[in-house]
């Protein structure tokens, strides 16, 4: 099973958005192992979009990052990053495809609701920042074998 993080930015917290976007990540099948709410401080966010640093949006991010509270969590699934990230749609709300979170709640380019890891290694990375040894909860649960087709490799990430 694959690992990514999921932030839940300012604005859906503002827009209390934040239960119908667990609630999609939740029906979809996705199991949330780890979960809070937090106001990031300007070095996590800092280290966390470092990647931008130097961009012409950098310090509109790291001011709107650390606005208000954001929900933090850690999903685990088959195919975990692709699935969420194509459930949240185009980073951009006005480009985003009805049905996705983005496309259902957002309009703006700035304001788009939701951070998504967008590979295995940046998901270990971003993980290892909000979540700490001990934090993530990984327990067995039966329903899995409902979601997924538990009847193959168990290795093989195209096998559902």
């Amino acid at each position: 099973m694959q690992k990514t993080l999921v932030i839940i930015k300012p604005d859906a917290v503002q827009r209390r958005l934040i239960g119908k976007i667990i609630n999609r990540f939740d029906e979809k099948g996705l199991e949330i192992i780890g979960l809070k709410m937090t106001v990031i401080s300007k070095e996590l966010v800092k280290e966390h979009y470092s990647v931008h640093e130097g961009k012409d949006y950098y310090k509109k991010l790291v001011d709107f990052m650390t606005s208000g509270p954001v929900v933090i969590m850690v999903l685990r699934g088959k195919q975990a990053i692709k699935v969420t990230r194509k459930m949240m749609g185009s980073t951009f709300g006005h480009e985003a495809e009805p049905g996705t979170i983005r496309g259902d709640f957002a309009i703006s380019k700035r304001f788009n609701l939701l951070h998504g890891s967008d590979s295995k290694e940046s998901a270990e990375k971003e993980i290892s920042l909000f979540f700490k040894n001990g934090d993530l909860i990984e327990n067995d649960q039966s329903g899995l074998k409902w979601v997924y087709d538990l009847s193959g490799d168990p290795t093989d990430e195209n096998s559902f």
